[in-house]
């Protein structure tokens, strides 16, 4: 069982149990099945460009293969910076307290590009912070949920259903607007004579 997610108002420490929703979860799923003369369940694969390997479902996820088509597994990748350098490894944040920053402003939240929405479970939950989040305050934390080169941003919300914790990357919109407005730059006094048709001419 993974560890719970704890978090901190005020020096006081509040634990949740976290179960990871999906839409399978909240509207079930149906799975087309592609089955062999025998009645057996084919399973999907792929073979590479070069037609060497042959990729099966979940392979990807758990390493790479290199230009030499050695299997390198995902513990033995090393993150780098755009400077090259290696990146230092950041551990995972589930069963260490994390600092609430807030109450926000609500908008942050409709910023944040989310990856994942976890459904939370109270273990130990502050009054305050509780009464807060169902008056509908929105607090903000960091989550690093396996460890790795990148820790994510959480929100923390609550309604008449539970408490919530959305996670993922703050999204920056860039707008984009005329350095100068383009104005006509003929005289507005002048006819456009030369436009119009001499029908003496047909």
């Amino acid at each position: 069982m993974a560890k719970p997610i704890i978090v901190s108002l005020g020096g006081v420490e509040s634990r949740f149990d976290h179960e990871k929703l999906d839409r399978t979860k909240l509207y079930g799923k149906r799975q087309r099945q592609v089955l062999d003369p025998g009645g057996a369940r084919c399973e999907k694969a792929e073979l590479t460009r070069d037609g060497t390997l042959l990729v099966r479902t979940g392979m990807t996820a758990q390493g790479y293969f290199d230009e030499g088509g050695s299997w390198i597994p995902n513990n033995k990748l090393v993150g780098l910076g755009p400077d090259g350098k290696p990146l230092p490894m950041i551990g995972s944040t589930l069963g260490e307290p994390q600092k609430l920053t807030g109450p926000v402003d609500p908008v942050e939240v409709l910023d944040l590009a989310v990856r994942s929405v976890y459904a939370l479970n109270p273990e130990g939950l502050d009054p305050k912070l509780e009464a807060e989040l169902k008056a509908g305050k929105v607090y903000k934390f960091t989550l690093c949920y396996r460890g790795g080169y990148q820790s994510e941003t959480a929100f923390l919300v609550g309604n008449s259903t539970g408490f919530f914790a959305l996670v993922g990357s703050p999204s920056e919109t860039a707008w984009l607007e005329l350095a100068s407005v383009a104005t006509d730059a003929g005289d507005a006094g002048e006819s456009d004579d030369d436009d119009e048709l001499d029908f003496e001419m047909f």
